[in-house]
């Protein structure tokens, strides 16, 4: 059994830091750092101001890994955030950090055990059942699109026929981002319509009418939720089920993930669970019930800080994979000098010269991240409840990097 620790410290939440920034596709930690690629596309960030910069207090040398992310949460809460949640990891032993609230209108504490949307942290969930398929000799990684969704990809100058599911899952497909459309991200952002029906279809088609090819497929890496939409289209092309009945049947349930599940039209949230905000102009809005057909087999579900560390903790060790799949999913294409991309997941080189095995999520009201060694014994992540699909954050920069530092002191 794990050694639980919920003696963290709670803050609440102070007021939102107001101030400039601009829009980036992707979170920038500070010098040394690894930067993540941001799952939601920033254009709606034309719409809201940007939250100011902050200094970080450092952590004393004789600071626990523990430590270092409690202060990183309580930071966090000062840079404006509502609530910060984590949890480090180092075999059997189990801490918990939290700060600030799970709740403004009732300002209970954040609950490390509550549930959130773990946005694109889904993708390593839809890699995980088609590498199960491809390990089952249902599909080859290899296949290309056409062959599973002919027709899906043929407008604009795209040709499925000429994209494999391997592309699709290591985001070297070319194809745009339909979350960068502002037709799809300026209702998501102001959640005007959390029950608005948007098919993957049309939501594949909106990113491939966003531009013309600008490279070939196979030929660089590009960040785009177009992929796993596509990559969950696929899902139900060769099991005739849902992308979500699939993960819920290959992974939830033996893995017994209780807290995790994969909404595909309820907007709402139940249980025990952290209340989303996102920050519009000067005020900060409850955005918990929002739109999870937006994001779909891209970033639509939701779990908890122990079910992400139990699941990828398994994914890495091997008890999803046969040995060959799981050296798939570990198989990388260059994002940086120190980041690659598999399928599904990063694989990023920390300042401290560790590697580790991660990924974050970022929608409406939530951005989450974490940190798995590649044996499963150590890991970090951390969660808070206000995200408004702006990246580069002073609340996303100490926290991060309170992260990475608490992994790095294991």
């Amino acid at each position: 059994m794990s050694k639980r620790d919920d003696s963290g410290a709670g803050t609440e939440a102070g007021k939102v830091n107001r101030g400039t920034g601009g829009a980036a596709r992707r979170s920038s930690r500070a010098s040394g750092h690894r930067r993540w690629l941001l799952p939601v596309a920033t254009a709606a960030c034309l719409l809201m101001t940007g939250v100011g910069t902050a200094t970080a207090a450092p952590a004393t040398a004789a600071s626990t890994p523990a430590d270092i992310l409690q202060a990183g949460a309580q930071q966090g809460i000062a840079d404006g955030y509502p609530g910060v949640i984590g949890m480090v990891r180092n075999g059997d032993t189990t801490q918990y950090v939290h700060a600030g609230v799970g709740d403004r209108a009732t300002k209970v504490p954040a609950d490390p055990k509550a549930k959130f949307r773990i946005g694109s942290s889904t993708k390593a969930f839809i890699s995980t059942v088609l590498l199960q398929l491809e390990g089952e000799k249902r599909l080859s990684l290899d296949d290309t699109v056409a062959k599973w969704l002919p027709g899906a990809v043929a407008a604009n100058g795209y040709d499925g026929s000429k994209i494999t599911i391997r592309q699709l899952l290591n985001h070297t497909s070319g194809l745009p981002d339909y979350l960068s459309a502002l037709q799809i991200n300026g209702p998501y952002f102001l959640n005007t319509n959390p029950r608005e029906v948007l098919p993957p279809q049309t939501l594949v088609n909106v990113g491939l009418g966003l531009r013309a090819p600008t490279s070939a497929p196979g030929e660089k890496f590009g960040y785009s939720n177009t992929n796993y939409v596509l990559a969950g289209m696929v899902i139900k092309a060769v099991t005739g089920s849902e992308p979500a009945a699939e993960v819920q049947r290959r992974i939830i349930e033996p893995l017994g993930l209780r807290d995790t599940s994969f909404p595909t039209a309820d907007p709402a949230l139940y249980g025990n669970y952290l209340h989303g905000y996102v920050l519009r102009a000067i005020l900060i809005d409850d955005a918990t019930v929002s739109n999870v057909q937006v994001s779909g087999s891209a970033g639509a579900m939701v779990s908890t800080m122990d079910d992400l560390a139990a699941f990828s903790r398994a994914l890495l060790t091997g008890k999803l994979l046969e040995p060959a799949q799981l050296a798939e999913l570990k198989t990388t294409v260059p994002v940086t000098a120190d980041v690659g991309y598999g399928l599904g997941i990063e694989h990023v080189k920390l300042s401290c010269g560790k590697w580790a095995w991660g990924h974050n999520g970022a929608v409406l009201g939530y951005f989450s991240e974490w940190l798995t060694s590649e044996d499963g014994t150590e890991q970090v992540l951390h969660a808070n409840n206000e995200f408004h699909l702006l990246a580069g954050t002073p609340g996303q920069a100490h926290t991060g990097k309170a992260m990475t530092d608490a992994f790095c002191a294991l």
